[in-house]
């Protein structure tokens, strides 16, 4: 598996890991499938909800990695 970084777009990101979705819902991204998230990235999506990229992406890595 690929390591997930924060330049990733949302988009890019389900289709690669899909099992990451759960950690983004948790994180109040309930958007997921809706245009303007599909094209957003990692970081600019941790910073509309208030969120430490670095942390989300490390995040999403144990549990795609895992």
């Amino acid at each position: 598996m690929a390591e997930i970084t924060k330049e990733m777009t949302i988009g890019e990101l389900l289709r690669v890991a899909p099992q990451a979705a759960p950690v983004l819902m948790e994180i109040g991204m309930h958007c997921l499938g809706c245009p303007s998230a599909q094209g957003e990235s990692l970081e600019e999506a941790a910073m509309v909800h208030g969120i430490d990229a670095v942390d989300l992406v490390a995040k999403i890595n144990e549990v795609v990695n895992a």
